[in-house]
C-alpha cells in the first residue's frame, strides 16, 4: 500500500533510494472503521492524512444539519488547512464515511525529512498547491454552477462516490435536499 503514496511523490518529482527509504521509514499507515471522527470542529489539527482505500468526509454543521463539501479518496490528501497550518480550532469535521486505510502525518515528522532531504519540503509544496487548486476548482463551482452542473461534474470526474457514497452526502455536497437530488436525477434520465 505505501507504493500508493510513492508513487504519487515520483508523479511530482523523482525522488532517491534514500529519500524513498526515509519516507518508508516514517511512514505511519493506519486502519480506520467507517464512522470514524478524525477531527471535529472546535479541535486543532495536528495530522494530515493520505487516503490509500477507502472515503474521507469534510462537512460542517450548520444548524444541526451536515453540510458535505468534500470527499477524499484514494491518492488525495486531507488536510485541515487553517486549522493545521495556524494551529486554530477547525470549523469542520473530518470523518470516514468507509473503511479507510490512511497515511498519517504531522509537522514533526515532516520538519525531521525536509531537515534531512530539502528536496522533500518542494515536494509538499507542489502537493500544496495541488490541494489548493482542487479547493479553489470546488469553491468555484458552488459561485458559477447550478446544482444540476455540480451533480453532473461530480458523476463525470468522480464516478466512484456514487458507489460509495449514501445519496444523501451527495446531494449534500451537490447543494441540495435529497429529494431535490431525485428530481434532478429523474429529470436527466428522461434527457437520455
Amino acid at each position: 500500500m505505501e507504493n500508493k503514496l510513492l508513487a504519487y511523490f515520483h508523479r511530482i518529482m523523482p525522488l532517491s533510494e534514500e529519500e524513498v527509504k526515509a519516507i518508508v521509514e516514517t511512514m505511519s499507515i493506519k486502519h480506520y472503521k467507517k464512522g470514524t471522527v478524525l477531527l471535529k470542529e472546535g479541535q486543532i489539527s495536528t495530522e494530515v492524512y493520505f487516503v490509500l482505500e477507502g472515503c474521507v468526509r469534510q462537512y460542517y454543521l450548520v444548524e444541526g444539519d451536515e453540510k458535505t463539501n468534500n470527499f477524499f479518496t484514494e491518492e488525495q490528501w486531507v488536510i485541515s488547512m487553517n486549522s493545521f497550518n495556524q494551529s486554530t480550532p477547525s470549523n469542520h469535521f473530518l470523518d470516514c464515511c468507509m473503511d479507510s486505510d490512511l497515511v498519517v502525518g504531522n509537522s514533526e515528522k515532516a520538519e525531521s525529512l525536509y531537515k534531512r532531504f530539502p528536496k522533500l519540503e518542494t515536494v509538499s509544496r507542489k502537493v500544496m498547491e495541488k490541494v489548493f487548486a482542487e479547493q479553489q476548482e470546488i469553491m468555484s463551482s458552488y459561485t458559477t454552477d447550478t446544482a444540476e452542473q455540480r451533480y453532473l461534474k461530480l458523476l463525470k470526474s468522480r464516478p466512484d462516490l456514487f458507489q460509495k457514497i449514501p445519496q444523501y452526502q451527495i446531494a449534500s455536497y451537490v447543494g441540495v435536499k435529497p429529494e431535490s437530488l431525485s428530481r434532478i436525477r429523474k429529470r436527466l434520465f428522461r434527457k437520455e
